[in-house]
């Protein structure tokens, strides 16, 4: 039974708003009071963020069905899309931020090496994983299924890598590595998927589509990157304009808001359907700003501090997007097992050969395949294009929901952890705990006098 908050003068509409509104404010209050309640354990806050949108979710409080408190259903999740594309958009402007052409004359060889090597590694211990599984057993797990997981497995999550980095300040040659990887791997990943998924209907249905495995999904990757190019040119333009740093601020957001919204088009000229990826859409446009605008340094630095809180709500909603109910099948739990321990060997192995290929750093080649383990977003939408194979597109469905929710809540620790041990997370110096300490008591003594 749903309970909800009645008054006779609020229409359908408005108790429509004044509920989404009570469901973002419980959301990101719940998520900033997890990460003190997880503070003693030392976990990252994005795991903090991601617990607390599955205890709010629809298989926790929101059983409790009271409006406004949690989330009831998947309907009222899915509610706050809006959220997760806006947030997307805001971190892959940041990873494009990482892209500066005076950076990648150090390190472009080794992130685009290292970038395709562990994406197509991964999927090839994947797929001859789950080939032998389908051998096992011909009758419920087939060939289309397994090379569609194969192409799911090269998608890593940017969101979370960036967040843990942010957080914990994390600086040196592996971080400097690890985002202009996290982000070439999404562009890989279109790539590896539509051709295995292209292969995959194929099986299906006895026919070939040449243009779905080859054309479209080159025609996604250059148009996103055409109209974040564009963009990226348009707000460098404009800001030209403007000589107060608010304005400059406010124009940065809207320009993001704008890109974010026109990546979401999906249209077909003849055969070909076009249509664009946010990420590689906004990453583009942080990258042509970064390196063409001179101000983009502050301006960057301004709008993440903007959306930081925009950010905490995307995770917690991340979380109570996750389907608890994938642990009832024992079939999805043994071919998850299957597939998240063959994508983390091939991750490692992957990163590990092409980073001694490259001649990185002894840390990078030990640390950097752990860094890339997470798996999120991207990995959701390829499954759901994988629905249209219909009932073996349900089960690969369930199988990256039950592989995303392990990795979502065990990666941002294991990234913790890999970049501390090389030696690019650094504790607090006493004399900061020190100095806010004594703030805090100066402010105090101040008040009673």
């Amino acid at each position: 039974m749903s309970v909800g908050i009645y008054c006779p003068h609020i229409t359908k509409g408005s108790f429509y708003i004044v509920s989404t509104l009570l469901s973002v404010s419980f959301a990101l209050l719940a998520g900033l009071i997890m990460t003190r309640l997880f503070k003693p354990l030392r976990l990252p806050s994005v795991t903090a963020y991601l617990i607390a949108g599955v205890l709010i979710g629809p298989y926790c409080i929101g059983q409790l069905g009271i409006d406004g408190i949690g989330f009831p259903t998947a309907e009222a999740v899915n509610s706050l899309t809006l959220v997760s594309e806006v947030a997307l958009g805001f971190i892959a402007f940041s990873i494009g931020n990482e892209f500066r052409l005076s950076d990648l004359k150090k390190t472009g060889k080794q992130a685009l090496t290292i970038g395709v090597m562990q994406a197509l590694a991964a999927t090839l211990l994947v797929d001859l994983c789950l080939l032998v599984i389908h051998f096992i057993i011909p009758d419920k797990f087939t060939v289309s299924q397994a090379i569609t997981l194969g192409a799911i497995a090269t998608a890593t999550a940017p969101a979370a890598t960036l967040m843990v980095v942010r957080q914990y300040k994390a600086k040196g040659p592996l971080t400097k590595l690890l985002l202009p990887i996290v982000a070439l791997d999404d562009a890989v990943g279109l790539v590896v998927f539509a051709v295995s998924f292209g292969i995959a209907k194929t099986l299906v249905s006895g026919s070939v589509d040449l243009i779905s495995i080859l054309v479209n999904p080159l025609v996604e990757i250059v148009c996103s990157l055409l109209l974040g190019a564009v963009m990226g040119w348009v707000l460098t333009q404009l800001e030209k304009l403007f000589n107060s740093n608010t304005n400059r601020l406010n124009l940065t957001i809207g320009i993001v808001f704008l890109t974010a919204s026109l990546s979401m088009m999906d249209f077909r000229i003849g055969a070909v359907h076009v249509q664009f990826s946010s990420l590689l859409v906004c990453m583009m446009l942080g990258t042509i700003f970064c390196n063409i605008c001179p101000l983009s340094a502050d301006l960057m630095s301004a709008s993440d501090k903007w959306t930081s809180p925009l950010f905490a709500l995307f995770f917690v909603v991340s979380g109570a997007e996750l389907e608890l109910g994938v642990f009832v099948d024992v079939a999805i739990i043994g071919i998850g097992a299957a597939y998240i321990l063959s994508r983390s060997a091939g991750k490692y192995i992957g990163t590990l050969f092409s980073a001694k290929l490259t001649k990185c750093e002894p840390q990078i080649c030990k640390y950097l395949g752990i860094t890339l383990l997470p798996q999120a977003g991207v990995a959701l939408g390829m499954c759901t294009t994988a629905m249209q194979l219909g009932e073996q597109g349900r089960l690969i469905r369930n199988i990256t929901l039950f592989a995303v929710l392990i990795y979502e809540l065990v990666g941002p620790l294991l990234t913790r952890q890999a970049l501390t041990a090389a030696g690019e997370i650094h504790p607090i110096p006493h004399e900061i705990k020190h100095r806010r300490q004594a703030k805090l008591d100066a402010a105090k003594n101040q008040s009673s006098n």
